[in-house]
């Protein structure tokens, strides 16, 4: 694909200095988010007590959300984009996939 399929919108500047800039800042926020959300996810798997993962859970939401608020200003301001894919890319990658699903453990046919 060439330079102009990538997804993005335009890039806001930041100066090219060694000092943090709001992009490092925020870039490095949205890293600490995504693996605080990975590590709710295991704590809610192994809580055993219904009250702590209830609160568990609803801080595991509160991190899902600031970590897309996160994402959703870095690619307003430019900092995070994305290749485009075209149809057939898509639809191979799909179909790829698809065929995988007889080998998880629980499938959507009844018992004989």
């Amino acid at each position: 694909m060439n330079q102009n399929s990538k997804i993005r919108n335009p890039k806001t500047e930041v100066p090219q200095t060694p000092q943090m800039t709001d992009r490092d800042f925020i870039n490095d926020v949205l890293a600490t988010e995504k693996y605080m959300t990975s590590s709710y996810s295991i704590a809610l798997n192994e809580a055993s007590h219904q009250n702590l993962y209830r609160d568990l859970a609803t801080i595991c939401n509160e991190t899902q959300d600031c970590q897309r608020n996160l994402f959703n200003t870095m690619f307003k301001k430019g900092w995070y984009s994305f290749e485009a894919t075209d149809q057939q890319t898509l639809q191979q990658s799909y179909q790829r996939f698809t065929g995988y699903s007889n080998q998880f453990p629980y499938s959507n046919t009844t018992p004989s």
